[in-house]
């Protein structure tokens, strides 16, 4: 299981984890061709190694294979989004219910704490990033559902395909007021330990998330 605030070990894993970065954040660009040699320059690295990262990312939802083309990134689609998000509207409405029942009041105050520090970036209204991992408010629910096959489905399978719609298409504009308050609501159920209202929150946080990068998507194609 992988845990995002880790120190990458060995340099095929600072490789790798450059490249998801770069991809989930745009800086490569999505439905763009990757080539071995160009990324191994770009890297001072093996082809080796960028041919294990690419595997890697192929494992992450973030870069496919085809016949006679190679490797490319994604492409950020409403197809792929109403496929992403339908799953992950049921898991993380999942993980929300289980957070309520199973985080400590510890790992309660330290979301709220969480939170609060969003606060300042928010009330400006023009965005709401978030890093990767711990500082991100959808892992450390998921991490608080304390299942560890619903952990992995979510981490190891979808959060940095996830993370490439929400960076790029999803965390600025008039959502972000409104993204941070459904937050707030969720939280408050958490800690009143209401499974069922966190779940039904959740999902309908995820819903109104997916229907505001749909409309990004329909004018980034226009």
């Amino acid at each position: 299981m992988t845990f995002f605030n880790e120190q990458p070990i060995t340099s095929a894993d600072k490789t790798f984890f450059q490249l998801r970065k770069e991809i989930v954040e745009g800086e490569i660009v999505q439905g763009s061709k990757l080539s071995e040699t160009e990324l191994s320059t770009k890297y001072s690295v093996s082809r080796a190694v960028i041919r294990e990262a690419i595997n890697r990312l192929e494992a992450s939802h973030l870069v496919e294979r085809k016949a006679n083309v190679g490797a490319r990134v994604v492409s950020l689609t409403a197809e792929g989004l109403l496929e992403l998000y339908q799953v992950r509207e049921s898991l993380e409405g999942m993980a929300a219910r289980l957070a309520a029942l199973n985080m400590t009041d510890r790992e309660i105050t330290d979301l709220q704490s969480l939170l609060s520090s969003h606060f300042n970036e928010v009330k400006s209204g023009q965005s709401y990033y978030q890093e990767a991992g711990d500082v991100d408010f959808h892992y450390r629910i998921i991490l608080g559902s304390k299942n560890k096959h619903l952990i992995s489905m979510l981490l190891d399978g979808i959060y940095h395909l996830v993370r490439m719609y929400r960076v790029q298409l999803g965390m600025s504009g008039p959502r972000v007021t409104t993204a941070y308050d459904e937050h707030k609501h969720i939280v408050q159920a958490i800690c009143n330990r209401d499974a069922e209202l966190a779940e039904m929150l959740m999902r309908r946080h995820i819903l109104y998330s997916k229907s505001s990068i749909e409309n990004k998507l329909e004018h980034t194609m226009q």
